[in-house]
């Protein structure tokens, strides 16, 4: 491998095989990027030579391993992409505070990683625990690099969609662990991430109560906690979040009052559904005194719906009965020609008309 070489990227190349390149010490690798290949076997342990590195996106491949938790000894690593191969088993966290301090994102979405997951795992994310200011002229993580190569493209996946091509501002703090088979309960620390945009723990059987230090994500846009089996209640801190724009709390088993207040007045009912204890604004049972007492209704006045509903059946008889005289017309019309009648048809026609036109003022003076 060329020592100077900083950039390898050869995403989306349809390449198949292991990866069975020695990756030497003391590279610049900055970026490596195997992303929508179809490269199967191991994480090569080789990568561990790259103290460069900055990003590794190894995403939509078919690697057959346990989670490398050895990658986070890789001191610079800000973006890792691991989403959709075959890796499975727990993520283990070992007794070392270091491991994946400058982590921006993480990237687990698949289908085999299993276990509980652990508070000294996140405990580690010391670059998350920073809130990036995103005002003024927006800094991608790699706009130093500009001289060598463009600001890397990347999917990433946040607000309940996939984003192609995008780069990679600083301020983009994002963990997806869905569509896995992880269990137990959403570790408190979680809330220690202050500088997090995205949470996705959607898709697992994580169970027990919602964290109520979640409501220190104060910069959170983007939670998706749904198809679980977390129960309890929505911690009303979560109200305090003004910067969330989607809210996906569906298919659990939580109960009560949904929060009111700010953005939680903004979500629609896809964002509680399959929750069957839930209550309150926007769902349809309201959130008072009695669980079973039905919404007011207003009383409607008879009289008044009998009179609002005389014009419009009026005016479709008006309708009906001239759609029928002009039917009925244009057949004396041709009866009248054929039989060389026509001032005596002439003075029919202004009679009718006269009568028509007389009847449909006087309804219109009616109502």
């Amino acid at each position: 491998m060329n020592e100077y070489l900083w950039n390898l990227d050869l995403s989306n190349n349809n390449l198949s095989g292991t990866i069975n390149t020695t990756f030497s010490i003391g590279n610049y690798l900055t970026i490596i990027s195997l992303h929508g290949n179809k490269l199967m076997g191991k994480v090569p342990r080789s990568l561990i030579n790259c103290k460069h590195l900055r990003l590794l996106d190894l995403g939509k491949d078919e690697l057959n391993d346990t989670f490398p938790n050895w990658l986070g000894d890789l001191p610079d690593l800000q973006i890792l992409n691991l989403r959709s191969n075959k890796l499975h088993g727990p993520i283990k966290s070992s007794g070392n505070r270091d491991l994946f301090v400058q982590l921006h994102i993480m990237d687990l979405s698949s289908k085999g990683f299993s276990g509980n997951l652990a508070e000294s795992f996140f405990e580690n994310f010391q670059a998350m625990k920073i809130i990036v200011k995103s005002a003024g002229i927006p800094q991608y993580i790699f706009d130093q690099f500009s001289g060598y190569y463009d600001n890397y493209l990347m999917t990433i996946t946040t607000k309940g969609q996939d984003h192609d091509s995008v780069p990679i501002l600083t301020s983009n703090m994002i963990i997806d662990l869905s569509k896995n088979k992880f269990e137990g309960h959403i570790p408190n620390i979680i809330g220690d991430l202050v500088g997090l945009r995205t949470l996705n723990l959607s898709h697992n059987v994580l169970e027990g109560h919602i964290p109520a230090s979640l409501q220190n994500l104060s910069v959170l846009e983007s939670l998706d906690l749904s198809s679980n089996k977390i129960s309890g209640e929505i911690p009303p801190q979560l109200a305090s979040l003004t910067f969330l724009a989607v809210l996906n709390l569906s298919h659990n088993h939580l109960v009560g009052c949904i929060p009111k207040g700010k953005h939680f007045d903004t979500f629609e009912n896809s964002s509680y559904q399959g929750n069957d204890g839930l209550r309150g604004f926007p769902p349809s049972r309201d959130c008072g005194g009695d669980d079973m007492v039905p919404q007011a209704t207003i009383p409607v006045d008879l009289d008044q719906e009998e009179e609002d509903s005389i014009p419009m059946i009026s005016w479709q008889a008006v309708f009906m009965g001239y759609g029928c005289g002009l039917v009925i017309g244009l057949s004396i019309i041709y009866i009248m020609l054929s039989t060389q009648y026509p001032t005596w048809f002439s003075r029919m026609v202004v009679k009718l008309e006269y009568r028509i036109t007389t009847r449909m003022k006087k309804h219109k003076k009616r109502y």
